[in-house]
């Protein structure tokens, strides 16, 4: 029997879309969370709002401001979250961005952002935290995207940045599965966020909701340790709202 309520997770861009709504549900189930962001702000609002459900469940919220795009930052975000926590059962590396362009007006410090943040906070993500996650016979699940196998116009940096997690994370799974560590690699496609400087509003509603996430993620670490769901790809049942 899986026992949600001892479980300590740690979400990277957990502030706001999807790693806040992963962070509720797993609130929700009474699991402690520890999310981080880029700003103090950020990281406080999120937490604030954060508080009452862990309250209601008996469990602990922790923000940490960290860029997953500086290594010494997560390795001292991950020092801090086990020293709050004790241990750290699962890791969410969900933190990421989007430029999209032609790839010959894509500029380099684009491509460097979101190669930065989107792949190389995959990898720090899970450098700081695989001594741990071994230890502990961990999960680790990276959020990738369906832009992961499906390339498109003007999405030269995102696609090699969410190919690249795909790919990481899978290897790194073979790596570590000897050592009880479960990884998975969640694909989505149109979520209803913030990401790409968009407003989630009501004609999102045919679109994949933050809550959705939360949900698989709970599936997931609910899971009988004998089997793993190495790779998921999630879509819209009805893409672009057409209704029937």
């Amino acid at each position: 029997m899986i026992h949600l309520k001892e479980k300590k997770a740690f979400i990277t861009g957990g502030t706001k879309g999807i790693g806040f709504g992963i962070a509720q549900s797993l609130l929700q189930e009474g699991i402690s969370v520890v999310i981080t962001g880029r700003t103090e702000e950020s990281v406080q609002k999120a937490t604030s709002e954060l508080t009452s459900l862990a309250k209601s469940n008996n469990a602990k919220v922790l923000g940490i401001v960290a860029d997953v795009r500086d290594y010494e930052q997560m390795e001292s975000a991950a020092k801090n979250a086990l020293e709050n926590m004790g241990s750290i059962d699962l890791v969410i590396a969900n933190a990421g961005l989007g430029h999209f362009a032609p790839v010959h007006q894509l500029s380099v410090e684009q491509w460097h952002e979101t190669i930065n943040t989107n792949l190389n906070g995959v990898f720090y993500t899970l450098k700081v935290f695989a001594q741990s996650l071994m230890e502990h016979q961990g999960y680790f699940i990276s959020i990738s995207s369906l832009a992961g196998t499906n390339f498109f116009a003007g999405g030269s940096a995102y696609n090699a940045s969410k190919f690249g997690v795909t790919g990481f994370t899978q290897a790194a799974m073979l790596d570590l599965r000897d050592y009880g560590v479960k990884m998975t690699t969640i694909m989505p496609g149109s979520v209803a966020t913030y990401f790409n400087d968009h407003v989630p509003n009501d004609d999102d509603y045919w679109k994949i909701q933050k809550e959705d996430l939360g949900q698989i993620v709970i599936q997931l670490i609910s899971m009988h340790p004998r089997s793993l769901p190495s790779k998921i790809e999630l879509r819209p049942t009805m893409p672009g709202g057409t209704r029937k």
